[in-house]
């Protein structure tokens, strides 16, 4: 079988090259004697699948994808426009929403991540009602602290206004802080609403720290964003001209707080680890998370390629799994030596 190529978003500018912030990945691949094609990222989201991939040459063979965040309704019609010129997304849709969206990796990491419970919610639907939320907090014990986001996306950076619940019995402060979170999340609201539970991790420099947990996800232009790619955690954020990028959390700490949580990103490729760095929000930190409990879940995911945001406890009792993601659209840290992914990708 002929070795991958990696699909990347065209610059909007200039649809012939890669879009800028992923030009430096490309170039890596190019060093490395692998192919790359370009789709357009703009008209994927707007439903004109074919125009998105009409630089993609038929029967292109196998196919990664490394770029901005795509709704998963989408990236199924993606991969079938693919299908139909003869090339295969070696993530399959099913796949690619199991990673990307916080309901479908849950119940597979329960227990090694912040308790977590959702309501789905169309975009245009309206805020939760106060019936369905009372009955949320009660999953996640009724008490105590969490935080709002949706399917793969948190606002962190609107903390108090829009993320953080410092008491879940105070249903009606729960409704406000909701209410506002799905006001600005607008029409780009993943899925639904979720809840999870605040946990406090380590800071970089050491000792205890406030925490918050988090997710990758696709945000408005206008939203923070944790970062292309901002989906662990938040994945890929929304990038320019408000399109979704992949790969970060918010994680404890993060949330406001200007203290950085002791943090890694490890990158799995069927089930092994192929690299282990910092997170995007932190590129100069270092850290080196214990993968011993996180690898057979991984496994057990079954997604070929993901990412996980890992968070060391602030009582030193080890690591949490902050964020679960697509790999596709995870962002890299500036200035991290992406060719052993990349090669990676390519012997894959």
């Amino acid at each position: 079988m002929p070795a991958p190529a990696i699909l990347f978003p065209a610059d909007p500018l200039n649809p012939r090259r890669p879009d800028p912030h992923f030009a430096w990945e490309a170039r890596t691949l190019r060093e490395l004697g692998g192919e790359q094609h370009l789709v357009d990222h703009d008209a994927l989201l707007t439903g004109d699948v074919a125009e998105a991939v009409r630089r993609v040459p038929r029967d292109a063979g196998p196919l990664w994808y490394r770029g901005w965040m795509i709704p998963s309704a989408d990236y199924a019609s993606f991969a079938r426009a693919l299908a139909d010129r003869g090339a295969n997304l070696l993530t399959s849709a099913p796949g690619y929403a199991s990673a990307h969206e916080l309901p479908g990796w849950y119940a597979v990491f329960e227990g090694a991540t912040p308790p977590s419970t959702w309501i789905p919610l169309a975009p245009a639907a309206g805020r939760p009602g106060p019936e369905q939320l009372a009955a949320a907090v009660a999953r996640l014990g009724g008490r105590g602290p969490a935080i709002v986001k949706d399917y793969v996306k948190s606002r962190k950076h609107e903390w108090h206004e829009a993320c953080y619940l410092p008491e879940l019995s105070d249903l009606a402060a729960v409704g406000r802080v909701v209410a506002r979170f799905v006001e600005l999340q607008g029409e780009y609201l993943a899925g639904g609403v979720v809840l999870r539970r605040y946990e406090e991790f380590a800071r970089a420099g050491g000792g205890g720290g406030t925490g918050a947990v988090a997710e990758p996800g696709d945000a408005p232009v206008d939203a923070p964003v944790d970062g292309p790619g901002d989906g662990l955690g938040d994945g890929l954020g929304a990038g320019r001209s408000g399109r979704p990028s992949g790969g970060s959390s918010d994680a404890p700490g993060r949330g406001g707080t200007g203290e950085r949580p002791m943090e890694a990103r490890v990158w799995w490729l069927d089930g092994d680890p192929v690299l282990v760095g910092p997170h995007p929000d932190a590129p100069g930190q270092t850290a080196e998370p214990d993968l011993t409990g996180v690898r057979p879940l991984v496994r057990a995911l079954g997604c070929r390629f993901v990412t996980t945001d890992l968070a060391s406890r602030a009582d030193g009792s080890g690591w949490r799994v902050v964020e679960v993601g697509d790999g596709q659209v995870s962002d890299l840290p500036r200035g991290i030596d992406a060719s052993g992914l990349l090669s990676s990708l390519l012997a894959a």
